[in-house]
């Protein structure tokens, strides 16, 4: 395994919701932190979207490794968020077996 080169600052995301006070609920994202990464494209492809055409990026995101339950362990679900970019976390993995890096399965949309 090589080293991964982690060169990209990434704000970690959660979303949370409550009543919005009208009977209804809002959801926000809330930023849990700040996780230093490497970003690797994997594929891509255009498809049709609610507005019109979408293109859809997938992606490996590497980050150090977290214990599990750690605040700072990315879990599906999540999104990481860079400058105007969001991507959608899917899944988790580790690396190898100590656990020095986490791979994140992610996936970003854009309006095409």
């Amino acid at each position: 395994m090589s080293v991964p080169v982690l060169n990209r600052e990434l704000a970690l995301q959660e979303r949370q919701g409550g009543p919005d006070g009208a009977g209804g609920r809002s959801e926000t994202w809330v930023t849990l932190g700040t996780l230093w990464a490497e970003v690797t494209p994997r594929s891509g492809r255009q498809t049709q979207g609610f507005a019109g055409a979408v293109s859809l990026g997938t992606f490996r995101i590497t980050v150090r490794g977290a214990p599990q339950g750690a605040g700072n362990r990315p879990v599906a679900g999540q999104r990481f968020v860079m400058g105007a970019r969001i991507f959608e976390i899917l899944a988790v993995t580790e690396i190898e077996p100590g656990g020095m890096y986490l791979d994140c399965d992610a996936r970003e949309e854009v309006a095409a």
